[in-house]
Order: structure tokens, then C-alpha cells, then sequence
């Protein structure tokens, strides 16, 4: 297969292109999401995997385009941040799944794979109704990557005092 990978995390971005080719696949590396247009309209990939937050044009943006422009790509969305929303819109968009990082290469192929996934209406959303505490963590996790890790500008974007942020962020994730 040929498949476009695109995520603006550089050492993950390499460390899943090389597993993909250890197991026969050309691969098309994209950091942004302008790119990985570009290369869907240049190379006709026939799978792609996109990042959902990336700079300039988000994995959604650029779901939105390749669709439009590819209408049989079969594309899987991957994200650190999951929500049920931001699934629901990239499976709406007609991406085939909707993972979560980390993830291996053997389930981003299972969904490329699986006779059921290509040319079916509906894609697979695989994600339980998350806990109040795993929401609050994660939001917490994004903030605090908006904020470049100042835990000072992150506590003041969420509303807490400086020490219960850190209180907050020297327990345990839930589990899920």
C-alpha cells in the first residue's frame, strides 16, 4: 500500500513511517496538514493517516479537502486529545476510525485491512464514554500543552491557583 502519513511530531511521525516500510508499505511523510493535501493530490496515496492537531491545517481541515478531492482514500485519524465530538466530526468527514496515541502499526493496518472498512457508511468509533476524572485530566493535559508546560499561564487559563494545578498534575492519570 501506499500510504501518507502526517503528524507534526517528527520522532513519532519517522518511528511509524519506518514500521510501516519494515512491513512493505511505501510511505509519504507529511509534518503539516497543507502538505499531506498536496501529496494527496500529487501522489494518490491510497491510505493516508493524519494528526488531528497540526499547524495551519488540522487533521479535520484536511480530512475535509482530501475527501473532496479523493472521495475512495481511506483515511484514519490519530490523536493524542480524543474526544467524542472530534470523532463523531472526522467519521461524519468519512474517516474509516478514530485512534487515540499511542496506538501500533498492526491496528492502523487492521483498519486499513478490514474488508468491512472501505466503502462502508459508517466507520468504527472505538471509544468508551471517558470518566469526569480522565475528562478533567485530559483537559488539563491539553491546557497545559497550549500553554508550552508553563504551569503559571495554565493555571491562570484555567482558573486554579498555581499549587493546586500542581497537586493536580503530580497525581496518577485516572485510569480509563
Amino acid at each position: 500500500m501506499r500510504i501518507l502519513l502526517a503528524d507534526d511530531d517528527d520522532v513519532f511521525r519517522q518511528r511509524l513511517a519506518r514500521a510501516l516500510v519494515e512491513r512493505g508499505h511505501q510511505v509519504i511523510q507529511a509534518a503539516i496538514g497543507k502538505a499531506a493535501l498536496e501529496w494527496t493530490l500529487a501522489e494518490a496515496p491510497e491510505d493516508a493517516v493524519l494528526d488531528l492537531k497540526m499547524p495551519r491545517m488540522n487533521g479535520l481541515e484536511a480530512l475535509r479537502e482530501m475527501m473532496t478531492a479523493r472521495p475512495a482514500l481511506a483515511v484514519v485519524i490519530l490523536t493524542g486529545y480524543g474526544s467524542i465530538p472530534t470523532a463523531m466530526e472526522a467519521v461524519r468527514l468519512g474517516a474509516l476510525d478514530y485512534l487515540i496515541k499511542p496506538t501500533d502499526v498492526e491496528r492502523i493496518l487492521a483498519v486499513f485491512l478490514d474488508p468491512h472498512g472501505r466503502g462502508h457508511a459508517e466507520a468504527q468509533v472505538d471509544m468508551e464514554l471517558p470518566s469526569l476524572e480522565m475528562v478533567e485530566w485530559e483537559h488539563i493535559q491539553r491546557v497545559l500543552a497550549d500553554c508550552d508546560q508553563n504551569i503559571s499561564e495554565a493555571a491562570r487559563t484555567l482558573g486554579l491557583h498555581r499549587r493546586s494545578l500542581q497537586r493536580k498534575l503530580q497525581k496518577y492519570p485516572p485510569p480509563r
